[in-house]
């Protein structure tokens, strides 16, 4: 078989990137979709792929789980709905590709864990950002030894909240909503990938709505042997997707983490040395979205390993969860 047949199990806004990325794949095909919102199916499909053919549109989410032509099920819902959903899909035999976060507790991502073995289907977190080519060119850099051992990272994520966006904070953080569990993902996500290594402790500080979600969230990760992490997340700063890394001889910057397909966004990477040497380097275009779907693709068709695994998925969600318990208290919280 040379394409995996997906459903999407939502008409989320998400939809407007992941959704032409499936039509585009070259081992992909999109068989359906479905919502809860009377019409919302065909109206997202008309709007993000209006030539497709083929492709079934549902108002009712269990009526897509019940098709059999759909192998794989893209999960876009609502953060705290992500667990049970991905459960249905797994139970109705679906491989699942989740949007992060991939839950909002680490005993549902657990729970999901021993579904895809009962099931012998495939899970994966959807961090997209992995699979643009820039991040391994920064692994290669630093492995290079070019700035010495790093030390200290930074990863800032941002955007102006706007009126189309306000659902983000509906729901309190212990519900999924806010910042941290929209954005923070890709935060907490960037620096374990710098240092290669676990959170110990956290300490941070939110600002809140009045419906209990963040705003906006700061901290500190330590990652032990003097190794730090600072992120900042927000919903009332101008758009921000970039990380640091610096290190005994130098540093390195990802100027622009989120590269939106079709938009003047350019991938570079400029590194410096303390020895007076530099560089910048960019990049051509790269649609990480469809590299994303290609890889799952590929893992379920060829039986392969997904690159996000559930070990990664549990130390993200505990690492969140850890730094919500410290913004809420104010003291510092160990992992």
């Amino acid at each position: 078989m040379s394409k995996l047949r997906w459903g999407i199990l939502g008409a989320a806004r998400v939809n407007e990137r992941l959704l032409p990325a499936i039509v585009e794949a070259k081992n992909a095909e999109l068989v359906a979709i479905a919502s809860r919102r009377a019409g919302a199916a065909a109206e997202t499909l008309a709007k993000y792929a209006p030539l497709v053919q083929g492709v079934n549109t549902y108002d009712a989410l269990d009526d897509l789980l019940g098709d059999a032509n759909v192998q794989a099920v893209y999960i876009p819902l609502a953060n705290h709905e992500h667990a049970q959903w991905a459960l249905k899909a797994i139970a109705a035999g679906k491989h699942v590709l989740i949007e992060k976060p991939m839950a909002i507790k680490v005993e549902d991502i657990e729970a999901i864990e021993a579904a895809t073995l009962k099931h012998q289907v495939k899970a994966m977190e959807g961090f997209m950002y992995r699979f643009h080519p820039q991040h391994r060119r920064v692994k290669e850099l630093v492995q290079s030894g070019i700035i010495g051992e790093v030390v200290f990272a930074k990863a800032s994520y941002s955007f102006m909240m706007r009126p189309a966006r306000m659902y983000r904070l509906a729901n309190d953080t212990a519900n999924g909503g806010g910042a941290m569990w929209d954005i923070g993902p890709y935060a907490i996500h960037t620096l374990r990938h710098c240092f290669d290594a676990d959170p110990i402790s956290v300490m941070a500080m939110a600002k809140y709505a009045e419906s209990g979600a963040d705003i906006a969230t700061s901290g500190v990760i330590d990652f032990g042997h003097g190794k730090r992490g600072h992120f900042d997340t927000s919903f009332e700063c101008s758009r921000q997707s970039e990380y640091t890394l610096v290190g005994t001889k130098g540093g390195i910057k990802c100027h622009t983490v989120w590269q939106l397909p079709g938009t003047n966004d350019v991938p570079v990477i400029s590194w410096w040395g303390e020895d007076g040497r530099k560089g910048e380097e960019i990049y051509s275009a790269s649609n990480h979205f469809n590299l994303e779907i290609e890889h799952f693709s590929d893992c379920v068709l060829n039986d392969k390993t997904p690159l996000l695994n559930f070990a990664d998925a549990k130390k993200n969600c505990a690492a969140i969860v850890a730094t919500l318990e410290s913004a809420a208290t104010g003291k510092l919280v160990t992992l």
